[in-house]
């Protein structure tokens, strides 16, 4: 019963993550060249891990992200069965909160600024997968790495830490939404294609994999650099 209370804490922590979050980039849009939008895109996925981790924090630890499950894998902080169940349950919320977006814009008749339900893409970056990738992995390595970092046992930053990663994830986004859309979670670039795909726009499902294989290579890099140093840390 605890691990599905878990697994349902993690279904509900990302589907909320891509209503508010994909939600308000469809409604304002994330142009670079559109300041306010690009902002308000950046802050609402910053804020949303932030309500969330004074939500379901007790509970899963509100990883709500594929790519921070997998680096607290590798740190030894989760099993691999767990893993497995958080992954699931944070893919079909991502699907289920993009559904949730389809239904309210569609039913309201309001237009999508982004053209795919805030799917991620490579248009900043010329289309170039390789460069894309390089984006996703850097990023979700830094994300990772505060993460790991502030929710150490050593570093005792207590109820700061929902704070910290929000923070975080909102910087992340400050640069990569105008290079990639900036994904740093499999999780919630796959929810938006998907249901892109299923409202006509399959373009949304080619560059996923960028999507998926980058923040998950960025959230192995960061376990292994936050292993190392953490070895041979003298913190108490």
């Amino acid at each position: 019963m605890k691990a599905t209370k878990k697994y349902i804490a993690e279904f509900l922590g990302t589907m909320v993550l891509v209503v508010l979050g994909c939600g308000t980039a469809m409604l304002v849009g994330c142009d670079a060249k559109n300041g306010c939008g690009y902002i308000l895109t950046a802050l609402a996925f910053g804020l949303v891990i932030v309500a969330m981790a004074y939500s379901i924090g007790n509970i899963s630890g509100c990883h709500i992200n594929p790519a921070v499950s997998l680096g607290v894998l590798i740190s030894g902080g989760m099993s691999v069965a767990d893993f497995i169940g958080y992954v699931i349950s944070q893919c079909l919320g991502a699907f289920a909160g993009a559904g949730i977006l389809a239904a309210i814009f569609g039913l309201g008749n309001v237009k999508d600024q982004t053209g795919g339900f805030g799917s991620n893409g490579l248009a900043g970056v010329g289309e170039n997968a390789i460069a894309g990738l390089l984006v996703e992995v850097v990023l979700t390595c830094i994300f990772v790495l505060a993460i790991l970092g502030v929710t150490s046992k050593k570093a005792n930053h207590g109820s700061f830490a929902g704070i910290v990663i929000g923070l975080t994830l909102t910087l992340v986004h400050i640069l990569g939404i105008g290079l990639t859309g900036t994904s740093v979670n499999p999780a919630r670039s796959f929810g938006p294609a998907l249901v892109a795909a299923f409202n006509g726009n399959s373009a949304a499902l080619g560059s996923l994999w960028v999507f998926i294989v980058g923040p998950l290579v960025g959230a192995a890099i960061a376990a292994g650099i936050y292993k190392f140093l953490e070895s041979g840390s003298d913190a108490k």
